[in-house]
């Protein structure tokens, strides 16, 4: 199933799916915990989480689906792609164990 961007011009909404997934799966889970240890209420804490999630949810689109242009996508090779997802995991992970270290001290 290709989306859409501005131009009507079919996009993979892959990319799309993945970072929003894991933007709301980051502010989902960190948000309360985090919300909470800085002095809100938890009704306060999940409200703001979800909030922020629906943002990066629009950020997202516009990113991804919105104003990306596929046929420059097309002409990059797949070894240095295949190089930026690496370094983007390693990224993420270390984000991940960066947010987790302060919650467990």
């Amino acid at each position: 199933m290709d989306v859409p961007n501005r131009d009507g011009v079919a996009v993979d909404p892959v990319p799309f799916v993945v970072v929003a997934g894991l933007a709301v799966l980051l502010l989902c889970s960190f948000g309360p915990l985090y919300g909470q240890a800085l002095g809100m209420a938890l009704s306060t804490a999940l409200a703001v989480s979800v909030g922020l999630s629906a943002v990066a949810t629009v950020v997202a689109y516009y990113c991804h689906i919105w104003t990306v242009h596929p046929e420059i996508e097309a002409e990059l090779p797949a070894g240095p792609r295949a190089e930026r997802l690496f370094h983007l995991m390693v990224v993420l992970g270390v984000l991940i164990v960066g947010l987790a270290i302060p919650l467990l001290v």
